[in-house]
This record gives C-alpha cells, sequence and structure tokens, in this order.
C-alpha cells in the first residue's frame, strides 16, 4: 500500500503492529497533526452532512485539505464519510434532521411507535441514506486509491440503535413493558451489524488498505469504536443482559476494537466492560461540565483501565503529555494531538523517544 500524503507509511504500520501487540518500538503509538509549513488556504471540510449533501464538492475539499496536512508519527490520512452521530438510524428508516444554522450536526427523527409494527429492521428500509452512504465510501475509496484511506462510520450501535429510533424514555419504559420485544429488536440489530460493517467494508475497498475511523486508530483489518451511550440509564443487570452480549459480540468480530467510554455516569459498568476479553482499548470522555476538562485529572482512571489490560486513547496538548507520559505504562497508551508547527511534532515524537 502507498498514501502519498503519508511519506513515513512503513514506519508508522510497524508501530501499529506493536501497539495492537501491546509492545514498543522505542516509544508509544503516537497521532500527530500539523499545517504542513509554508502551507496557505488550510481549509477544513464538513465532518458530518446531510445525504443530499455535494459529495464530490466535500471530497474536493476534503483532499485539498490532506494535501497540505502534515501526518507525523503514526497520524493517518483518511476521509470519513458521516451523516453524523445518529446516521445508522437513517439506515433503517428514520429521517435524518439538521440545524438551518449549522451543517456539522444531525439527529434522527424516532419513528417506532410499536415494536411490532416495525421489526424486523432493514437496512435502506424507509430512505435512500443506506445506498448513497454506500455510494459515497466508493466514491472515497476511489479518489483516495494511492493517497489517504477510507474513514469506517461512527456506528451508534446496539442499545443506541435502539434509542435513537424509538427514543430514550420511551426505550427505558419498554425494558419494564415489554422486555421480550427490546430482547427482539437487539437480536435484529445484532444481526444487522455484521451485514452493515461488511458492507461499509467492501464499499470503502478497505481489504488491503486497513480501517481506521473518527478515532484515528489504524488496523490492518477490521477495526471500530464501539459504544452504548444509553449505558447510563442501565442498571449494571440490565447492562448485562440486553448491552453486554452484543458489545462482545462487536468486539469479537473486529480484529480490533475501542470502546468509547462516555463520562463519569457509565463507571457502574466499569467491571462488565473491562471484562470483554476482545476489547482492545478504552477512549475515556470527559464528563460535559467538568470545570477543567484534562485527561490530568483522571490519571487514576487511565491506569486502572490499563491494570485492567487495556490500553488508553489520550488526547491531549504537548505540555499535559509531559505530565501524563510518566504515569501510564507506555506501550498500552495512544496519544492523539496537534502541533503547531512541523517542527513542534518533530520534537514531540523525539521526547517520547527519550523519555520512554
Amino acid at each position: 500500500m502507498d498514501l502519498a500524503f503519508k511519506p513515513n507509511l512503513d514506519d508508522a504500520l510497524l508501530h501499529w503492529q506493536a501497539f495492537w501487540n501491546k509492545d514498543l518500538i522505542k516509544r508509544p503509538c503516537v497521532s500527530i497533526t500539523c499545517v504542513k509549513d509554508g502551507a496557505k488556504d488550510v481549509q477544513g471540510y464538513p465532518w458530518q452532512f446531510m445525504p443530499d449533501a455535494d459529495y464530490d464538492d466535500i471530497l474536493n475539499k476534503a483532499e485539498a485539505f490532506m494535501s497540505k496536512i502534515y501526518y507525523a508519527a503514526e497520524a493517518m490520512p483518511y476521509c470519513g464519510p458521516s451523516f453524523g452521530p445518529d446516521q445508522v438510524a437513517a439506515f433503517v428508516g428514520a429521517r435524518l434532521d439538521s440545524s438551518p444554522d449549522s451543517n456539522s450536526t444531525t439527529w434522527s427523527a424516532p419513528f417506532v411507535e410499536d415494536w411490532n409494527d416495525v421489526l424486523p429492521l432493514e437496512l435502506g428500509a424507509g430512505n435512500d441514506s443506506w445506498a448513497r452512504m454506500l455510494d459515497m465510501c466508493r466514491k472515497t475509496a476511489a479518489r483516495g486509491a494511492g493517497k489517504f484511506l477510507v474513514g469506517m462510520l461512527d456506528m451508534h450501535s446496539n442499545f443506541d440503535w435502539l434509542a435513537a429510533i424509538r427514543r430514550p424514555d420511551r426505550l427505558c419504559m419498554d425494558l419494564i413493558d415489554t422486555p421480550e420485544l427490546v430482547r427482539a429488536a437487539m437480536d435484529n440489530v445484532r444481526r444487522l451489524y455484521r451485514e452493515m460493517y461488511d458492507a461499509l467494508y467492501e464499499a470503502g475497498g478497505m481489504a488491503g488498505r486497513g480501517t481506521i475511523g473518527w478515532l484515528p486508530y489504524f488496523c490492518e483489518g477490521r477495526y471500530a469504536a464501539v459504544q452504548c451511550d444509553f449505558c447510563l440509564l442501565l442498571s449494571p443487570a440490565q447492562f448485562n443482559e440486553f448491552v453486554l452480549p452484543a458489545l462482545t459480540e462487536e468486539c469479537d468480530y473486529l480484529d480490533h476494537s475501542v470502546y468509547h467510554y462516555d463520562g463519569r455516569g457509565a463507571l457502574a459498568h466499569f467491571d462488565a466492560i473491562t471484562g470483554i476479553k476482545s476489547l482492545d482499548s478504552i477512549q475515556w470522555t470527559i464528563s460535559a461540565g467538568d470545570e477543567k476538562p484534562s485527561m490530568l485529572q483522571w490519571v487514576d482512571l487511565l491506569q486502572r483501565f490499563q491494570a485492567a489490560g487495556k490500553s488508553v486513547y489520550v488526547g491531549c496538548s504537548f505540555e499535559e503529555l509531559k505530565a501524563l507520559h510518566p504515569q501510564l505504562k507506555p506501550n498500552l497508551v495512544f496519544y492523539a494531538m496537534g502541533a503547531k508547527d512541523q517542527r513542534q511534532a518533530d520534537e514531540i515524537v523525539k521526547w517520547l523517544e527519550q523519555n520512554t
């Protein structure tokens, strides 16, 4: 594989292989990006958009943007088609809405009034968003050949999928009133997960190129972020019955996975989540409303994740890195950050090599 926007690809691949094996080559795995020295008129492109967006225009902007970015260490250039966090709800029939003053946020309109009326759910039912997404993955793969990767979708699957089409409050009541229908709906979306991933993987031409996603881990096989934000509303018993089997199934299916752990309210499920043997890594998300949103205040928790055998994703600044790094196991951490310029990006890599 060659990527024109990633000159040090061979070295990066060796570091990624070491990371997934919980090993080291001089230093931890780290993704660092910055604007190339001398680059001008660097404009981003929409990371989320409506299904009817002009995707050729988005691809033009994405390619122009990536051509001006310095991908240091293990950072990988990629373009990820996305209709937003509730896109999987649209794939089974939900309408996606957006704010008229924003092109970066979408949400689904729940449509389930009675589970008996909608099961079984099918990909592509109700609208053309699924077909549009597959077409965009194909276009991205064709445009990116030899230059950049296709990003795997942000898939809010399992219980988050159900909440997006039913409404969280109604789903909570369903657990009490009709748990058998919730089980049937979960069985349905669990089957759809593999069907969805396989189709995206094929459309994006990811075999032979590898996979990457909104959490920018790279895997030469099948990788994705997994999660269940809805778990905040579940007791440990409910989580273990309804969600844990689905999460385990997703992680078992993938070659590598990272759990998007969303805030302190979900810590009731710490043992269950970290007990998933096939789960590789944890991305701890700082709770909304924290006065000082920094990973420095969560070192004890990051160490607990590592003690459970999971690597941790740490998004931080260079200064925070200097304070965090001595407190974490270097073979069980993936750092991600921006740099002010190429010189600082290279300085960060050198610092890690000298201090690991």
